[in-house]
C-alpha cells in the first residue's frame, strides 16, 4: 500500500549499479582508477563490484528474513484471525477506518 518495494528497493539497486555506471574523478579516485564508472571509461570493475554488492545484500536480507520470519511462525504466528483480516487491520488493530465507506463486499 505504500510502495515500499517500488521506492526503496528498486530505487536501492538503481542508485548503488548508478555508482558502477557514473562515478567519474575526483570523487572516484581521478582518471585511469579503479572506481571510475564504466561511462567514464573505467571498465566493468567498478559496475561488477556493485552488482556483486547487489547480490550480496539481497542474498543476506533473504536468509536473515527467512529465519527471522520463520521464528516469529514458530513463536506464535504472524497472522492475524480470520475475522480480522476480512473486518480490516484498520479497525482491528487501530479501532478505526483507514478508508471511510469502503467496503469489499458487495451489497444490493
Amino acid at each position: 500500500p505504500v510502495g515500499a518495494l517500488s521506492v526503496h528497493l528498486l530505487n536501492g539497486i538503481w542508485g548503488t549499479l548508478a555508482v558502477g555506471l557514473f562515478a567519474a574523478a575526483p570523487f572516484a579516485g581521478g582518471a585511469a582508477q579503479p572506481g571510475i564508472g564504466l561511462f567514464y571509461g573505467g571498465g566493468a570493475e567498478q559496475f561488477t563490484a556493485q552488482i556483486i554488492g547487489v547480490v550480496g545484500v539481497a542474498a543476506y536480507t533473504l536468509v536473515l528474513s527467512l529465519v527471522g520470519f520463520g521464528l516469529l511462525k514458530a513463536v506464535g504466528g504472524i497472522r492475524v484471525s480470520r475475522e480480522v483480516e476480512l473486518r480490516g487491520l484498520d479497525i482491528g488493530e487501530h479501532g478505526m477506518e483507514a478508508y471511510s465507506g469502503f467496503n469489499i463486499f458487495l451489497t444490493k
